[in-house]
């Protein structure tokens, strides 16, 4: 049995969950998230807690007992939390700003860099160089997060880049000159 997978899932009060067949339904204040789940998987409903288990014990079926319990966990802290990436935009001159659906990036390029924001998402422009990206599907979160880092990765010589918050960038020394 798998370490993650056996451990019970708290539902909160404020989350209404349905299961039907291989369907996963889960409703709370910040929005509904579904997902499919394979036949394998069974999950049980008992007061207040979701239990996860499999029907048969192979070793491919282990393997996605802890990875549905965890897709399930973070639905459910989704819909009744959310999920938030702060990226911090370090360079001379970036900036970014929010224009109806759109994310508009200044990253030292010739023109402005513009992102679609995804249904779901939320960005919010705290200072110029800092950007907080809030949704209740985690997946839907990193893939933005990791769209919007990737026009300006971090770089080790100057340090320059768009970062994770609380990332540290390895600094290197640059070329020594001839003496």
């Amino acid at each position: 049995m798998s370490r993650i997978g056996k451990l019970p899932i708290k539902v909160p009060t404020t989350v209404d969950i349905n299961v039907t067949d291989n369907n996963v339904v889960v409703k709370g204040k910040f929005g509904t998230l579904e997902r499919t789940i394979p036949e394998v998987i069974r999950i049980e409903q008992t007061d207040g807690n979701l239990i996860v288990g499999v029907t048969n014990e192979t070793r491919a079926n282990k393997a996605l007992h802890g990875l549905y319990r965890t897709l399930i966990n973070n639905m459910l802290v989704g819909v009744s939390e959310q999920f938030i990436i702060t990226l911090v935009l370090q360079g001379v001159g970036y900036r970014a700003n929010v224009q109806a659906k759109s994310l508009v990036l200044s990253l030292g390029y010739s023109h402005p860099v513009n992102i679609d924001i995804p249904d779901g998402i939320e960005v919010e422009v705290v200072q110029n160089t800092t950007l907080n990206i809030k949704a209740c599907d985690k997946e839907q979160l990193g893939l933005f997060a990791a769209k919007v880092r990737s026009w300006r990765p971090p770089e080790p010589y100057k340090g320059k880049g768009i970062l994770y918050k609380g990332e540290k960038i390895l600094r290197k020394a640059g070329k020594s000159g001839k003496k």
